[in-house]
């Protein structure tokens, strides 16, 4: 069976009545079948994860759910279907109950699961198949998730990892930066994405002015190409510079973007370690949390573009002036 298109999200004059009635921020969403103890088979709704919970809709222009489940005490998430290509299932685990879920297609239960994970654990699972942008989205959520908690219980409350982190890092997620950004010029992030092919092709740098940022990228179609496009900060949002200017919310939404309108050929550049660094050294070396580091999952689809999005990188209408 063909899979369906991802769906669209809910007009906004919905989007705001919900968030009004749940007062929790809107992680993920999207259907679900789902069965709880007291059902004998499974119901389809619009699913939405605000904060820990999900909230159920009879469809998606509906602003008031009729059913939720609280994820905060989750036990465990396990597959019930690991072998079958067409659809995914799997089991929340509570302390008062099993609730089974279903998706149309493996893609959507793997989204679905690593939101769940993201925000019941409080860390981004590596076990999980997703896109390059989609694991940045995790990133994010994780984050914001993060803060909310900070904001309504305190620091003591927020349940902690057991290995001990240093303050360092600490501080570093209070003020999170997407893992492909690091503090280096135009000819060393060049120098990066040459030497290093492997490691992505995609670099966040701070742009001449140190107020705004730059995005470098190599591209490898008949012959490997270096282009750089400007990133403006606008109070609390972040234009790329292009033919039609795109706004977007923060940093790790500007790197989701470039992924997303190619498909996947464009790449955040990640490092494993610092001394595998292929670059020439420079007076202020690079210094990347670990935290910062972690692998990214999907192999790149090379030169696979969205139309609009080959014309721009090919045109270079936004391409940073040198």
């Amino acid at each position: 069976m063909m899979a369906k298109k991802p769906p669209k999200a809910a007009p906004r004059r919905i989007f705001q009545e919900r968030m009004r009635i749940t007062s929790l921020p809107l992680y993920f969403e999207g259907y679900l079948l789902v069965k709880r103890p007291e059902h004998q088979e499974f119901k389809h709704y619009w699913t939405e994860l605000r904060g820990t919970t999900l909230f159920f809709y009879i469809d998606k222009k509906n602003p008031t759910y009729i059913d939720k489940l609280d994820l905060t005490d989750l036990t465990c998430l396990t597959d019930q279907n690991p072998t079958e290509k067409c659809s995914a299932r799997f089991l929340l685990v509570l302390p008062k109950e099993e609730v089974e879920l279903r998706t149309e297609n493996t893609e959507s239960g793997e989204e679905w699961r690593g939101f769940i994970l993201t925000i019941t654990e409080l860390s981004v699972p590596q076990h999980v198949s997703l896109l390059p942008g989609q694991m940045i989205r995790l990133h994010e959520v994780l984050e914001r998730e993060k803060k909310r908690r900070i904001e309504m219980e305190g620091p003591s409350n927020i349940p902690v990892r057991k290995e001990k982190q240093p303050i360092q890092e600490y501080v570093d997620i209070l003020n999170p930066m997407p893992a492909c950004f690091y503090s280096v010029s135009r000819k060393e992030a060049t120098e990066m994405l040459e030497k290093n092919p492997s490691s992505g092709n995609m670099i966040l740098r701070p742009g001449s002015d140190s107020r705004n940022y730059s995005i470098t990228i190599r591209q490898e179609l008949d012959t490997p190409r270096i282009k750089h496009y400007k990133v403006v900060s606008e109070g609390a949002n972040y234009t790329i510079e292009l033919e039609k200017p795109v706004t977007l919310p923060n940093l790790f939404s500007v790197i989701d973007y470039f992924v997303k309108e190619t498909r996947g050929n464009l790449r955040p550049f990640i490092y494993s370690t610092d001394e595998n660094l292929g670059h020439t050294k420079t007076d202020s070396p690079i210094k990347t949390p670990p935290w910062k580091q972690e692998p990214l999952m999907r192999p790149v689809i090379k030169n696979v573009f969205r139309p609009h999005m080959k014309d721009y990188m090919n045109d270079c209408p936004g391409q940073e002036s040198k």
